[in-house]
């Protein structure tokens, strides 16, 4: 004897739609400790990448120390995050490819660690390539953090993943910075590729955080200003321009050195911090939402439970939820199941759903168009590197050229750029065009 299948009802879609959104918090609140778990590793291999350049710089003599203590403090955190990209495993994480794709190519650059810190024992690579390696690793996680910001759909918390993403962006940047200067004044001589690497580093910190001043809530913004205001902040900004207006291969003061590695330290401390004070608010707004969504689901059930008694038998009943204007509804007739009233109130919740889900996807737009922007930018300057040997900078500065050649959006270069065809180029130099 085969059970009969009770039938579909409006509340059952209502209440399901409730439990998916209540699910989004909650995977939300699980993806935003693992986003602390990548930006702590992040800030661990920065402050190992930064010791492990003075260290090469001097021959080893330097940072000894700094270097073995980075190190483990790298390796804590890379224990950490392991034990998070497990949990995404879980069936309730519900990780899609991509997502676990960027995690496999997280561990894959992590088992590669211990032959990089070898071969810097053996001092087998000069600082800056040290520097590159590091930085190569480091590119994953950043990665890895903006797929779980361009993945999310809830608007508060939407808006702070994308101040999140590019204050790591910028903190990123600062650590490049550090460590090529720390290069570039230990060595005591002013290399031109690295010098203007640091002015393409500066740069990119800026417009990281612009977008993150535009993202981020006042008070945030705030703090940081406030920072920039500081005797240590004027220190950094002094040596910057005497790397600035170095001439090419002219002696620098190696005794910058030093001063040149701890106030561009504080400066990364100070996006640190932030970077910790904004992962508070994150975790906040989380709860806060999570507790939202499990009151409105608890609302819902109460105010369907009658309608599960009395499921809609007619298919026009469905319309009348979504009448404009509930006064026009026609009177139901003395044959109709579910109450006047229960109608009614269904009519409202969906009614209520829909604007707020609209509302939502409003607020989404502009964090998807910033992120939309940032992946396509990303892109076109892959290409131009690729196709055309040019470093990341020289990519950048030939698309900003451009938009300011031709007036255009940087944007809009940027996506004229993936439209060209490979014979539109021309041959790269030393390589033959096929």
């Amino acid at each position: 004897m085969t059970e009969t299948a009770l039938p579909l009802t409006a509340s059952q879609l209502v209440l399901r739609a409730k439990q998916r959104e209540l699910e989004a918090v909650r995977q939300l609140a699980q993806r935003t400790e693992l986003v602390d778990a990548i930006g702590r590793l992040i800030h661990g291999l920065q402050r190992e990448r930064g010791a492990t350049s003075v260290w090469l710089a001097s021959g080893g003599q330097r940072f000894a120390e700094v270097r073995t203590q980075a190190m483990a403090e790298a390796d804590q955190a890379e224990q950490v995050l392991r034990q998070q990209l497990a949990g995404q495993l879980a069936p309730e994480q519900a990780a899609g490819a991509p997502l676990l794709t960027l995690m496999a190519w997280v561990l894959m650059g992590l088992e590669q660690l211990p032959a990089l810190r070898a071969q810097v024992a053996r001092q087998q690579l000069d600082a800056a390539a040290s520097v590159a390696a590091y930085s190569r690793l480091i590119a994953g996680p950043v990665e890895l953090i903006f797929h779980i910001a361009d993945a999310a759909r809830l608007p508060a918390a939407s808006r702070l993943l994308v101040a999140l993403l590019h204050l790591v962006q910028a903190n990123e940047a600062a650590g490049q910075e550090r460590a090529l200067g720390a290069v570039l004044f230990a060595s005591g001589r002013c290399a031109q590729a690295q010098q203007q690497r640091v002015l393409h580093l500066i740069d990119a910190q800026e417009r990281s955080l612009q977008v993150f001043a535009d993202f981020a809530e006042p008070a945030l913004r705030s703090d940081w200003e406030a920072r920039q205001l500081t005797p240590e902040a004027a220190r950094l900004e002094r040596l910057r321009r005497t790397l600035a207006m170095a001439r090419p291969e002219a002696p620098l003061d190696t005794r910058h050195s030093d001063d040149w590695f701890e106030v561009s330290s504080q400066r990364i401390d100070a996006l640190w911090q932030l970077q910790l004070d904004l992962m508070a608010r994150l975790r906040a707004e989380c709860e806060s939402q999570s507790r939202q969504a499990e009151q409105d689901l608890q609302d819902s059930e109460g105010l369907l439970q009658g309608l599960r008694r009395h499921p809609p038998q007619h298919a026009g009943a469905v319309a009348r939820f979504f009448e404009a204007d509930p006064a026009a509804q026609p009177v139901p007739g003395p044959d109709a199941v579910a109450p006047a009233a229960d109608n009614a109130a269904l009519m409202a919740l969906l009614q209520e759903q829909a604007a707020r889900l609209a509302r939502m996807e409003a607020e989404l737009d502009n964090a998807r168009r910033t992120l939309h922007e940032r992946k396509v930018i990303e892109r076109a300057k892959g290409v131009l590197m690729s196709r055309l040997g040019m470093t990341e900078e020289a990519a950048f500065r030939a698309l900003q050229k451009t938009s300011m050649d031709q007036n255009r959006r940087l944007l809009d270069v940027a996506e004229a750029t993936l439209s060209l065809p490979d014979f539109a180029f021309g041959p790269t130099p030393g390589v033959p065009h096929v």
